[in-house]
């Protein structure tokens, strides 16, 4: 389903329309098939302004007894005597709901936790949720009958019946979407032949049979911007903003790291463009990962980490001694469910205090966080400007939404993207350089091995303000600790003031921070009230208090039980802030925002 839902959304992105996705699928690697625990799903929106994959479905497909029963019950699909209620289930009581019928059997049914042999009726889907049967199984095995193909290769094709007749339904042209399934099987030629046999199939049986359901037609037309335009998930496109940093930068890309879900793919992506001078090396643990990286900035590259919540608190001894050695380093953190292990595979916000906060003495780093999965590029590439050019530590937060999740995505062109300078030394300071020399910003300059006559040491240990040399003087100490935190607070000079969006002139202003833009925007939208979304929590945009102060309610929204809101109040003690949370492992649902701020 995660492969149908992928070639469904890269198909509307490239016909130009905006898309929203969110795959969810079980943390388990193999979760059984037919449970209810093992569903895999697979949301999108499309359209034109698209903010969020949209809060209830117009059309699901239910490829077994237990998808029909998680779509209908929503969360409450565990207790045995919950029926649809629209509050909860996945679709709105005038969904199409597409059932491979074959997938009903009473094994199927015993599996799905059933207790009678009509699930319809027992789950309660009103008369008005339009219930289109077909049989999926059977029609794709009628269809590849002379295939030579095994049972089970052939089962396997389902889900491409399944989406010819989503094409159908959309009217898409089939065409551009023998095309892309070309592209996907590219690699495996066998593997084109009988899966475009069943997806015309799909599309044919919906025409030809004249389904008792009207085609759907997309509000608003493709985008008009020029530009090439693609499909992108928020760790591919964190990945690309990398290497467009360093490419801008004039430095070779490194990056140490360690697999972890949700932020593997970002370093499958980076190991695979050597031809981009990407270095990439899987570490054997996440200490080992950011020490690697810390070596590369020693050593005059554009350093990088990833990895998610666990990995970033396993990070934390090293990420101080990059504060300490005031070396640029991006630590990319795919926030995950937590604590612990958690819910590798779900989403939240909940290292926002952790990225703060979490080092020993006082450690300030820069501190991102993305909003789309398409502007992960941007803010990987700011990311990668502010470390270079003001030599320290920078964290940008992403989140399983993001990074699994994709966007429409207009592809930049290198020559569009804001210059990269490279904090460097000056050439009179050669023969009598020093590490603890800075810049008429407080920068510390940057000189590395193999540049003679700016040979240095860079230590751990705190350092004399003005020699550079090992120092453990009190009256030293707070000086040092005074010019790094000075040091973070000037970038604030240098990154945008914060915009407020929606109606400005509402006594009411929405605040949020990261992935969540989508669904505060699709909200205020809907409250005719004013939005702040922040993407640069620390240093705060220098006009944040002005922008706060103007609203008689501020109301914070986040996925956790109120981080950025405490580091608000810390900053503007004074400010009437209020907060609505959810901690669900999924992303928002925008009527319950609109809820709750209509109070």
């Amino acid at each position: 389903m995660q492969l149908t839902g992928n070639m469904f959304a890269q198909l509307a992105a490239e016909l130009g329309h905006e898309i929203s996705t969110l795959p969810d699928f079980p943390a388990e690697i193999r979760a059984p098939q037919g449970t209810l625990g093992g569903v895999s799903g697979f949301q999108v929106e499309l359209g034109s302004k698209v903010y969020t994959p949209g809060d209830k479905a117009d059309v699901i497909v239910a490829m077994n007894a237990a998808a029909l029963k998680v779509c209908t019950l929503g969360s409450h699909f565990n207790h045995p005597q919950a029926h649809f209620d629209e509050e909860f289930a996945l679709y709105h009581r005038h969904a199409i709901v597409i059932v491979d019928t074959d997938s009903l059997t009473d094994k199927d049914l015993e599996k799905a936790q059933y207790h009678t042999n009509n699930p319809f009726t027992e789950l309660g889907i009103p008369e008005s949720v339009q219930i289109v049967p077909v049989t999926l199984t059977t029609l794709t095995k009628e269809a590849l009958s002379e295939s030579g193909m095994d049972n089970k290769s052939i089962l396997k094709c389902r889900n491409m019946f399944a989406l010819g007749l989503i094409y159908w339904l959309f009217d898409e042209p089939m065409e551009k979407a023998i095309h892309l399934l070309e592209e996907k099987f590219k690699k495996k030629p066998a593997l084109i032949a009988p899966n475009t046999k069943v997806m015309v199939d799909g599309y044919n049986y919906g025409q030809n049979l004249a389904l008792s359901i009207n085609q759907i037609r997309l509000e608003g037309q493709p985008s008009e911007a020029h530009g090439t335009y693609t499909s992108i998930a928020g760790n591919k496109a964190t990945a690309w903003g990398l290497i467009a940093a360093a490419e801008k930068a004039g430095k070779h890309l490194f990056l140490g790291s360690y697999p972890i879900t949700p932020a593997t793919d970002i370093l499958h992506e980076l190991a695979a463009r050597k031809d981009m001078n990407v270095m990439a090396i899987q570490a054997e643990d996440e200490i080992a990962g950011v020490c690697t990286a810390i070596g590369a900035a020693f050593a005059g590259d554009l350093a990088c980490t990833s990895t998610s919540g666990p990995g970033l608190s396993l990070k934390s001894e090293a990420i101080g001694l990059a504060v300490m050695a005031e070396l640029p380093l991006v630590i990319v953190d795919v926030q995950r469910g937590g604590p612990s292990t958690g819910l590798p595979t779900k989403t939240e916000q909940t290292d926002l205090l952790q990225a703060l906060y979490g080092r020993n003495g006082e450690c300030p780093a820069v501190v991102l966080a993305a909003s789309s999965s398409a502007n992960c590029f941007d803010y990987a590439y700011q990311a990668c400007k502010i470390a270079l050019e003001n030599m320290t530590p920078v964290i940008l937060l992403t989140d399983t939404y993001l990074a699994n999740g994709t966007a429409l995505w207009r592809v930049p062109k290198l020559a569009e993207l804001p210059a990269i300078t490279p904090q460097s030394v000056p050439e009179e300071l050669k023969g009598h350089f020093n590490p603890a020399l800075r810049d008429e910003r407080g920068v510390r300059y940057w000189a590395f091995p193999g540049m003679e006559g700016y040979e240095h040491r860079n230590i751990g240990l705190e350092r004399d303000a003005e020699r550079g040399t090992i120092s453990t003087n009190p009256e030293n100490h707070e000086v040092m600790v005074r010019a790094r935190q000075a040091k973070i607070a000037q970038i604030a000079n240098s990154i945008p003031d914060l915009k407020v969006q929606g109606n400005a002139q509402s006594d009411t202003l929405l605040v949020g921070w990261g992935s969540t833009e989508g669904h505060l925007h699709a909200a205020a939208d809907e409250l005719n009230c004013a939005l702040a979304q922040f993407n640069y929590i620390c240093p705060l945009p220098k006009n944040t208090r002005e922008v706060l102060s103007q609203y008689k309610r501020i109301i914070v929204c986040e996925l956790n039980t109120g981080q950025f809101a405490a580091y608000l109040r810390s900053q503007f003690p004074d400010l009437p802030i209020e907060q609505y949370n959810e901690i669900q492992g999924q992303p928002f649902a925008v009527e319950r925002i609109v809820k709750y701020a209509s109070k």
